[in-house]
């Protein structure tokens, strides 16, 4: 084979050969650089489908390696503290009011008797402005993307972005909503594009690009900040 490296977007991908399996595998090492192993006979085009037939894998076990070893994030419910919300910080302020938490004048209230229980309070708010949020923009790029959906959620989704089922359901984590907006953006139309192609498959790349012509560079900061954000955690 006369190609000793492939790029999958900006990341490097050296190929090793040898073996009998015609097989192509993908790896990613330790250090999180990549590593395709295949037979001498496998044709340059043949792994280049394959690679970039792995592009959601690849990204989605690099943020996951980069959480893993990273300490996750942990906040304190103090006044003062930062939550982000739509990439922008906001301080956090305990006070004596019998009201939800809620954003007032750039900041972000919190009743000092919900304190004990903070993260259960914070993420409630995120789910309920993040689904106000979400719904104008869901109907913008659902029309672009020519889908329907049937209902938009913020929820945990655990290490999961967002999801989105047969039936038009559409879900976005809410840890999500602390990303900017054409991050969030991305999540929303990555899942929308999934109603019309359920794998990650040339089909469904080449739809995403239509309507987001710059999602390769929305992923890798996705990838890059994702492993940044608050899940709940406290200290």
């Amino acid at each position: 084979m006369s190609a000793a490296v492939l790029h999958l977007d900006g990341l490097r991908v050296p190929v090793e050969t040898g073996g009998a399996s015609r097989k192509a595998k993908l790896t990613i090492e330790a250090d999180g650089s990549l590593r395709l192993r295949a037979a001498g006979d496998v044709a340059t085009d043949e792994l280049t489908r394959f690679l970039a037939s792995k592009r959601d894998w690849v990204y989605r076990k690099l943020a996951e390696k980069e959480v893993l070893q990273n300490e996750p994030v942990t906040k304190e419910l103090v006044d003062g503290e930062g939550f982000l919300y739509l990439g922008r910080s906001h301080r956090l302020k305990l006070a004596k009011t019998d009201s939800a938490v809620r954003l007032e004048r750039g900041r972000l209230v919190m009743p000092s008797e919900l304190a004990a229980d903070g993260p259960v309070h914070l993420i409630a708010w995120y789910q309920r402005c993040g689904e106000t949020w979400l719904r104008p923009r869901v109907r913008a790029w659902a029309e672009r993307l020519r889908v329907e959906p049937v209902a938009i959620e913020v929820a945990d989704l655990g290490h999961k972005w967002g999801s989105a089922t047969a039936g038009g359901r559409v879900r976005i984590h809410w840890a999500t909503l602390q990303l900017s907006p054409q991050l969030v953006d991305y999540v929303l139309a990555h899942e929308l594009a999934h109603l019309r192609e359920a794998h990650h498959g040339p089909a469904f790349w080449q739809l995403l690009a239509r309507v987001m012509p710059d999602y390769d560079e929305r992923k890798r900061e996705l990838a890059q900040r994702g492993a940044r954000l608050w899940f709940g955690g406290t200290s």
